[in-house]
């Protein structure tokens, strides 16, 4: 819309631009159309816009043909926009953004998110919808100038803090262009600039334990003129060994860390050991899960054996199921999503047996299992008999970083649309086991 029109159209619905909603509203089209271009927009992809406003963005987006979600908190706007674009590829909801579940977006295969975020809320929404599992295969939005800087900032400069460092672990971030005030109406008091953010293929960084890097990141970002081995001095008490050993002065500052120097401090604090190399005894079974002998974890995989696993799966008092994302290091299915706790029954044990022991092996807790299912082998499921088992748990869980690289909890509905929309996120069996839990659940009811 040209500036005029915008004038007309808001007096017409009766809208004020209420500044604490960022309702600066773009009157540039050039710039919009440049927008869309940017998201590289095919007809298979699903945009989510956060804050279309009055639709200056959106209609780009529909004229490349993809699906929109477009989220709206002002309730006169997301009126005017569902009478505007009489389209069935849009979705127009009435919501606040920050209430909105990022991760239901998980069940569309290829989602990319554009928006308008108000300076106000945009490192909270950025912090709660950009965590891992994140659906979006690419982000593009506009922020207020000060706001993207820090985003795209490197160590030692002034814009460069806990943020810059704990989104940029996750992506690869680009400044793109800086956009004046006055292409705005009404003109917001600062410049606002456009950034790309792309999630990273994990390995392009060293594994370390995310949440130590967190803490870490944020205690050091504190105070900023003050010296890191005095702000950590409780979570690293032998700094001056920790800075010599990543490389930095023992006087150093947070700004002065890179994003390869601050995982390198979390992982000197809480190192990832690798699981001990040790000869792994397997039961080799016939079909029907008749034990045949033992033979050693090489010889089995190598030969595809057919052989016996466990998975569970542990739900907290919500009905959320818990999910490993399995280890980079692992030899099958690494960097795949998994059940809570899975792994090989040994030579000499029983299915139940083994459960256990994984449980407390992978997620450091003990509690009540009960088996649900029962699977046979299959290419599916690597060659396995596989048993199911389920219980509840209400407390923290200890990963076992040598076997899982994050872990979360998720509502079943939303792990049932991403497998469907996603299949190549997951490890093939835990799809398997996943099905037979569902078909289990239906039973009950």
């Amino acid at each position: 819309m040209k500036l005029t029109e915008i004038r007309s159209t808001l007096r017409e619905i009766g809208v004020s631009p209420v500044k604490t909603l960022g309702q600066n509203f773009l009157h540039d089209k050039n710039l919009a159309r440049w927008i869309a271009e940017q998201a590289e927009i095919a007809s298979e992809d699903y945009i989510v816009e956060i804050g279309p406003g009055l639709g200056a963005l959106t209609e780009f987006i529909l004229a490349k043909g993809a699906r929109v979600l477009a989220i709206e908190k002002d309730g006169r706007l997301a009126k005017f926009l569902r009478e505007h674009f009489v389209n069935a590829k849009i979705d127009i909801k009435h919501a606040d953004a920050l209430e909105f579940a990022a991760r239901t977006l998980l069940a569309q295969p290829r989602v990319k998110l554009l928006g308008n975020l108000p300076y106000n809320i945009a490192s909270v929404l950025l912090l709660r919808w950009l965590t891992y599992p994140s659906p979006f295969s690419l982000v593009i939005l506009m922020l207020q100038k000060e706001m993207a800087e820090r985003l795209a900032a490197t160590p030692g400069t002034k814009n460069y803090g806990a943020l810059s460092v704990q989104m940029q672990f996750r992506y690869r971030i680009k400044l793109l262009r800086t956009v004046r005030a006055s292409n705005f109406f009404p003109e917001p008091d600062v410049d606002s600039a456009i950034v790309r953010l792309e999630p990273r293929d994990a390995r392009e960084l060293p594994a370390c334990d995310a949440d130590v890097l967190v803490d870490l990141v944020r205690r050091g970002f504190g105070q900023r003129r003050k010296q890191l081995g005095k702000l950590l001095r409780e979570q690293v008490p032998n700094w001056d060994e920790a800075a010599a050993a990543i490389g930095v002065e023992a006087d150093a500052r947070a700004e002065t860390l890179s994003l390869e120097q601050w995982i390198a401090l979390a992982n000197f604090v809480r190192p990832i050991r690798r699981a001990e190399a040790k000869e792994e005894y397997f039961p080799v079974v016939d079909e029907k899960d008749r034990v045949l002998r033992a033979a050693p974890r090489g010889e089995v995989h190598a030969n595809n054996l057919l052989h016996r696993t466990v998975h569970i799966l542990i739900f907290n008092p919500a009905g959320e199921v818990f999910l490993q994302w399995r280890a980079r290091t692992k030899d099958r299915h690494p960097l795949r999503w998994d059940s809570s706790a899975a792994g090989h029954v040994d030579a000499g044990e029983d299915y139940a047996e083994a459960a256990a022991r994984e449980l407390e092996e992978e997620l450091g807790i003990e509690t009540e299992l009960s088996e649900i299912a029962r699977l046979p082998a299959s290419d599916r499921t690597d060659q396995e008999f596989v048993r199911l088992y389920r219980g509840e748990y209400d407390g923290p869980v200890r990963l076992n970083r040598s076997e899982i690289e994050a872990g979360a909890y998720f509502p079943p509905s939303i792990v049932t649309g991403w497998i469907a929309a996603r299949p190549g996120d997951f490890a093939p069996g835990f799809a398997e086991c996943w099905k037979a839990f569902c078909a289990s659940a239906q039973t009950e009811l």
